[in-house]
């Protein structure tokens, strides 16, 4: 007969590295879950539910017309073709990737977009999309459903345009109220 010890030193301290490498692992699972979709952290991607879908949509200025028009399942491919590629270019626009996400199944929440500059006469015309893994938005788009539109990520570029074209402008006004008054 063989008889083993241990003495009682050793069994503590294997039972604290089971607790720390147990804590390890929980802790890494829910940073990892809890992660957001951006590096930016500034913006909410919450999106489990109605309220924080519009939310989202609203911290880039967009007022939808109520509920999606269409709630989908999509199936990002496991490889993208060029198509998908090109949408992942908007996707990285705005500091969101769908690569990591690639062979998922996700839920895509449409949106009529109701104050897009130019379309306010034209309802329908505009549409927000939201993709939805895990309660959190992980891309989309505005675009537009005429034949010739156009697709952007969530930022309005109009916006953006108008800011800097009222930047020029105060700047160009300046030039002239100086060239006027002949100061340097």
């Amino acid at each position: 007969m063989f008889v083993f010890s241990v003495k009682s030193l050793k069994l503590k301290l294997i039972a604290i590295i089971a607790v720390v490498l147990i804590a390890c692992v929980v802790f890494i699972y829910f940073a990892k879950r809890d992660k957001p979709a951006s590096a930016g952290g500034a913006i909410n991607y919450s999106a489990t539910n109605e309220d924080e879908r519009k939310a989202f949509l609203a911290q880039f200025g967009w007022e939808t017309s109520g509920e999606p028009i269409e709630v989908v399942e999509v199936i990002i491919p496991a490889e993208f073709d060029e198509v998908y590629e090109n949408y992942n270019k908007i996707q990285l626009e705005q500091d969101l990737n769908l690569k990591p996400y690639a062979g998922y199944r996700v839920k895509r929440w449409t949106y009529e977009i109701t104050n897009y500059k130019g379309y306010e006469n034209k309802p329908g015309y505009i549409r927000a999309n939201l993709l939805v893994y895990d309660g959190r938005v992980i891309g989309g788009d505005i675009c537009s459903v005429e034949l010739d539109g156009f697709m952007h990520g969530f930022k309005n570029p109009k916006a953006a345009s108008e800011q800097t074209t009222g930047e020029s402008q105060t700047t160009a006004e300046a030039a002239t109220k100086k060239a006027k008054t002949g100061s340097a």
